[in-house]
C-alpha cells in the first residue's frame, strides 16, 4: 500500500515538535494553502468523478518475518489509555442505515502525488474536542524518506459507488510521525489530518461522529478492519475483515485479512458497533503480503499515536 518515494525535497514547508511529530499546511498541487473556503472549494471541484475514478490504489510491500526481531523487548511503553467515541451531533448525520462493513466514520481518501497522477487510501474520523480529526496511515499523507507531502487531499465519508452521502471534506493540515517522514519507519506509519469545515461551516465529527482511540492495549486484541480495497468491490465500497491481532515485528502488529491495495490507512477498530458505526481505533492498515497469505500489518498504537493525536489537536483551529 506504499508508493515509492521520489528523491526530492519536500515541496511544502514542514514544522515539527520535540516529541517526533511533523506537520504541514495542506496544499493544492500548485502550492496554494487550503486554509480558506475558496481554496477548499477549488480542491473539492478538482475531484471530478472522472479524476476520482482514475485515482490508483497505493501499493504496499511484503511485511517482515516476525522472527526477525523476536528477541526485542516489545512490551507496551506505558499504561493503557483510551478516548471514547462520540455520536454525530448534526441532525440527519446518520446517513445510510449502518451495516457491518460500512461505517459513516470511514471513508475514501484522494490526493495528488508529486510529479502528477492521483491515488487513494482509506481513513476514519476520531473523536476530539475540536472535532476535526481524521486518522490514516503516514504513507497516505507523505511519501516517506526522500519524498514529499501529497496535495489536493480530500476525504469522502462513506463513499459508495460514486455517491458522497456526507459530501467532500478537504484537509487543513497534515501531520505524521517524523520517523515515517525521515526514515519510512513502519512502526510509526501513522498520520492525522485536520479537516476544514464543510460549506455549511460544520465540523466533520459533528456530522458523521468520531471513533474512539486506544493505545498501549497490548498486541493481542480483536478488531474489525474497514477500508476500500481495490481487490474487493473495485475500491468503490467499504469492505471489512475481523480477526485477532498478534505481534509481527518491531512495533508492528498483524491480523488476518484479504483486503489489499486501497485499504491503506483504514482503521482497525476494537469493539466496533455495527448499529452506530463507531469503535476504538487500535491501528491502521500499513503494509503486508499481496498477493500472499491474507495478512497485513499495522503500527502498534503506543504512546506515539497519543503524541500525534495531541499534536494534531493542538494545531487544529
Amino acid at each position: 500500500m506504499v508508493v515509492s518515494a521520489a528523491a526530492a525535497a519536500n515541496a511544502a514547508p514542514s514544522t515539527g515538535d520535540r516529541s517526533g511529530n511533523t506537520s504541514t499546511v495542506a496544499r493544492t498541487s500548485d502550492g496554494r494553502a487550503v486554509t480558506s473556503e475558496a481554496v477548499a472549494k477549488d480542491v473539492a471541484a478538482y475531484w471530478t468523478p472522472e479524476r476520482m475514478a482514475a485515482a490508483v490504489d497505493l501499493d504496499f510491500p511484503k511485511g517482515k518475518d516476525a522472527t526477525a526481531t523476536a528477541g526485542k523487548d516489545n512490551r507496551p511503553d506505558g499504561p493503557a489509555g483510551s478516548i471514547a467515541p462520540v455520536a454525530p451531533s448534526v441532525a440527519g448525520g446518520s446517513g445510510f442505515g449502518t451495516l457491518l462493513n460500512e461505517s459513516q466514520t470511514v471513508g475514501k481518501v484522494y490526493f495528488t502525488v508529486p510529479g502528477g497522477g492521483s491515488a487513494s487510501c482509506s481513513a476514519a474520523t476520531v473523536a476530539s474536542g475540536k472535532r476535526r480529526l481524521v486518522v490514516t496511515a503516514g504513507h497516505c499523507v507523505h511519501q516517506g524518506a526522500g519524498g514529499q507531502w501529497y496535495t489536493n487531499w480530500q476525504f469522502v465519508p462513506r463513499y459508495r459507488n460514486g455517491v458522497r452521502p456526507f459530501g467532500t471534506w478537504t484537509a487543513y493540515t497534515l501531520s505524521a510521525r517524523t520517523a515515517w517522514i525521515n526514515s519510512s519507519s513502519y512502526s510509526e506509519d501513522m498520520a492525522i489530518a485536520v479537516m476544514n469545515t464543510n460549506g455549511a461551516g460544520q465540523r466533520i465529527v459533528d456530522v458523521v461522529g468520531g471513533n474512539g482511540l486506544r493505545w498501549n492495549y497490548g498486541y493481542s486484541v480483536n478488531v474489525t478492519a474497514l477500508g476500500y480495497p481495490g481487490n474487493l468491490g473495485g475500491g468503490e465500497s467499504q469492505q471489512y475483515c475481523q480477526s485477532g491481532t498478534w505481534y509481527a515485528h518491531d512495533q508492528v502488529i498483524r491480523m488476518w485479512c484479504n483486503m489489499t491495495y486501497g485499504s491503506s490507512g483504514g482503521p482497525w477498530l476494537q469493539e466496533y458497533n455495527d448499529q452506530t458505526g463507531l469503535g476504538y481505533i487500535n491501528s491502521t492498515v500499513s503494509h503486508g503480503d499481496n498477493p500472499g497469505n491474507g495478512q497485513f500489518d499495522g503500527p502498534y498504537y503506543d504512546n506515539d499515536i497519543k503524541s500525534l493525536f495531541d499534536y494534531a489537536e493542538s494545531i487544529s483551529p
